[in-house]
């Protein structure tokens, strides 16, 4: 098995295991695993990214099982709220999503 592999494999056994840390949540009316993390997302706003200041909710999960467009500024619906992206990013094969709550006047 090669490094490809393992990384893969521990995002499936471990980081997007439903007894260890994900939970299935539906993103645009289909359940995936993913994990809602919101301390990394405070640490992460104190460095003032553009696209996470804004940001409510940073999820992370397999980037085959999201739309293929991710760009920010699209909605994207999660549990049945239409949010808003303010930022993604992508490694390895895992997707980090930065939504913020789509707030009408």
């Amino acid at each position: 098995m090669n490094f490809k592999e393992r990384i893969q494999q521990d995002i499936d056994t471990v980081f997007l295991n439903l007894e260890e840390f994900a939970e299935l949540h539906r993103i645009e009316g289909k359940e995936i695993p993913i994990v809602i993390d919101n301390n990394e997302l405070t640490k992460l706003k104190q460095g003032q990214i553009l696209g996470l200041v804004d940001a409510d909710i940073l999820i992370f999960g397999r980037r085959e099982d999201f739309p293929k467009n991710m760009n920010p500024g699209r909605l994207l619906n999660v549990d049945g709220r239409e949010m808003i992206v303010t930022n993604t990013g992508v490694d390895m094969g895992m997707i980090e999503v930065a939504l913020k709550q789509n707030r009408t006047a």
